[in-house]
């Protein structure tokens, strides 16, 4: 399958037209997830079954918080699963260490 033209603005720093999203599923989902408006949304809602965009968002390092919070609140996940929403062990250390 390959990706509408519409999305490319979702990847605008890859060749989008080399870009297989049967290859890169979780690449893909990120993407749609952090950058896309609805229309994309709704494609990739069709596109994608729905574990695998949970799966995503839960093991994603790379959504912001306020997408992983937001997608997890829309498909009803467990924020304390949410690997992005998880305080990274340098902020502990700093708590910590304070120099």
């Amino acid at each position: 399958m390959p990706l509408p033209g519409f999305l490319q603005s979702c990847f605008w720093d890859v060749d989008f037209d080399k870009l297989n999203p049967q290859k890169h599923p979780y690449f893909v989902i990120e993407r749609i997830l952090e950058y896309g408006n609805k229309k994309d949304v709704d494609w990739l809602a069709k596109n994608f079954p729905k574990d695998t965009i949970k799966k995503t968002i839960i093991s994603s390092r790379f959504l912001s918080s306020k997408s992983a919070n937001f997608w997890a609140l829309v498909l009803n996940l467990d924020r304390n699963k949410v690997l992005c929403l998880k305080r990274s062990s340098a902020k502990k250390q700093n708590k910590i260490w304070p120099h």
